[in-house]
């Protein structure tokens, strides 16, 4: 028998790389104004409803809004307003 099939693999799924909350907004922004919307409305109803259907999916902006939590995106929202860390 092979020696392979007695040994126990470890399988490690892929890591998800982190996406940061400003690189997320400015991409999101971008796809809405492509497509016509105005991107501030349209986030802003996301924000406020959590519904995606706010959000385009051109660009798989959609999807890439929603690997955040709303309060992360508000968080970077103020942090950016107030200029503070």
């Amino acid at each position: 028998m092979n020696e392979r099939f007695n040994e126990t693999m470890k399988f490690e799924p892929p890591k998800e790389t982190r996406v940061e909350p400003d690189e997320v907004l400015l991409s999101v922004y971008n796809s809405l104004k492509e497509k016509g919307y105005n991107p501030i409305d349209q986030i802003i109803g996301y924000l406020l409803s959590g519904d995606p259907a706010y959000i385009t999916s051109h660009n798989n902006a959609r999807s890439l809004i929603r690997k955040l939590e709303r309060d992360e995106l508000l968080e970077e929202i103020l942090k950016a307003y107030l200029k503070c860390d």
